[in-house]
């Protein structure tokens, strides 16, 4: 996902809407067509109703809003849900006016979704996308909290928690912006682009193969929510893969696999692999840390982050899993999840055309200057699958390599494309490593 600093602005006169170099914090409220003091989910969404604990939101001298547990506030794309995200770069855009009130881009209007029927509401900057119920509110400041206004500007609130840093291996670094590219992503479908590094992402798994290339385990498993904060949404853009585009040649050890035709239906699913995890993420799992397109058509571009996943045929995404020490002695899977469309609440993705996709391990680890021509080398294949909406892939199961930074690759073939957004929200989607 993707988010940037919102900037926040406090004002001298009753218009006006001036930075200030020291941090502020405030509790908000809702008014309008649900009304009521915001409260935080453990994950970091923001509610109007529902009695959860009151959320306290810091603006800094950036005009950017991190909460009190250190979360960068966010917009998530494409629903522009506000939330606060482990790790996140929070939104720029943000204003608070000398009588309190909250503007976003210079607006006031803001929206609340329900989440249920028992007055609970999201928080968003445009009406949720299939939601007919949405109400206009106004936000507002409902008095001071947590860390002291006299805090220096961009600094977080004590405690907080510190912007997700890469492994050194990645060599990337949590204050990089990530680089506009070609073609932005239309409204309606996630946006391809590059993320921020500071993007909220949980320490990754690096997994050990301990058995021979097979088949990947194929599931449909019901969706799940982690209490794990939400990893941010993509900056600019990736190019979007054409629909029909040739293969590109690329060295043989990275070559994507032949074409096949695509099932007109989800694969059945499979026997799952001796010693493998659930496919599901209602234990510990690892966010990729680090998601990086390579594009053989301009192969020595360096794309940089970004917190959408796009394969076609001359498109490969890598992903960086950084595993957790805590993992050693553990079994870890590496899968990729690609739910049904109606089953996701905060993502989307498209899909056209028919080709295989070669998910590879890699034997270094890829950085925001990772290009086509200079990605590390195939350690080798691990599977090769038709994707279909509505299944779960294992494509590596073994030991976790704890304390150690792995990196996959999935590249295209034939006519195929996919563009999505990485999320754990319901259902997840995207590529992920589970211990269990």
């Amino acid at each position: 996902m993707r988010y940037a600093f919102v900037p926040l602005a406090f004002g001298l006169g009753a218009n006006a809407y001036v930075a200030r170099a020291n941090t502020q914090c405030f509790k908000l409220s809702a008014s309008g067509g649900a009304s009521g003091v915001l409260g935080q989910l453990d994950d970091g969404q923001n509610r109007v109703g529902g009695n959860h604990p009151t959320g306290c939101y810091c603006l800094d001298g950036n005009s950017g809003f991190t909460d009190s547990n250190g979360r960068g506030c966010i917009l998530t794309p494409p629903t522009t849900q506000f939330q606060c995200d482990v790790g996140a770069t929070p939104t720029n855009g943000f204003a608070v006016s000398s009588s309190g009130s909250v503007t976003y881009n210079g607006s006031g209007k803001f929206y609340a979704c329900p989440v249920n029927d028992s007055g609970e509401y999201n928080v968003y900057t445009t009406p949720a996308p299939g939601q007919t119920k949405c109400v206009e509110i106004s936000l507002g400041s409902a008095g001071s909290c947590g860390a002291s206004a006299s805090q220096p500007a961009g600094s977080k609130p004590a405690g907080s928690y510190p912007a997700a840093t890469p492994p050194a291996a990645t060599k990337t670094k949590p204050s990089e912006t990530p680089k506009p590219t070609p073609e932005a992503p239309k409204p309606s479908s996630p946006a391809p682009g590059m993320l921020q590094e500071s993007e909220c992402v949980p320490k990754v798994v690096t997994v050990t193969v301990t058995q021979p290339m097979a088949p990947p385990v194929v599931n449909n498993p019901a969706p799940s929510q982690p209490a794990q904060s939400k990893p941010a949404p993509p900056p600019e853009s990736m190019p979007a893969p054409p629909a029909s585009q040739p293969a590109a040649s690329k060295p043989a050890a990275s070559m994507p696999a032949p074409s096949k035709p695509a099932p007109s239906a989800p694969a059945p699913s499979k026997p799952a692999v001796s010693g493998a995890c659930p496919q599901d993420l209602n234990g510990n799992y690892q966010y990729p840390h680090l998601i990086v397109p390579v594009d053989s058509e301009h192969p020595d571009k360096a794309y940089g982050t970004s917190y959408n996943g796009t394969i076609s045929a001359h498109i490969c995404t890598i992903f960086n899993f950084d595993i957790p020490a805590s993992y050693a002695g553990k079994t870890c899977s590496a899968m990729f999840m690609l739910p049904k469309k109606e089953d996701l609440e905060t993502s989307d993705y498209t899909i056209s055309g028919q080709g295989e996709c070669t998910v590879s391990k890699l034997k270094g680890n890829a950085n925001v200057q990772t290009t086509w021509s200079n990605a590390p080398a195939k350690a080798g294949d691990l599977a090769s699958v038709e994707l279909s909406p509505g299944n779960t892939y294992t494509v590596e199961s073994g030991d976790c390599e704890a304390g150690k930074t792995v990196s996959y690759e999935i590249c295209g073939s034939g006519d195929f494309s996919i563009n999505y957004f990485q999320d754990y929200n319901p259902s997840p989607i995207g590529m992920y490593v589970r211990q269990c």
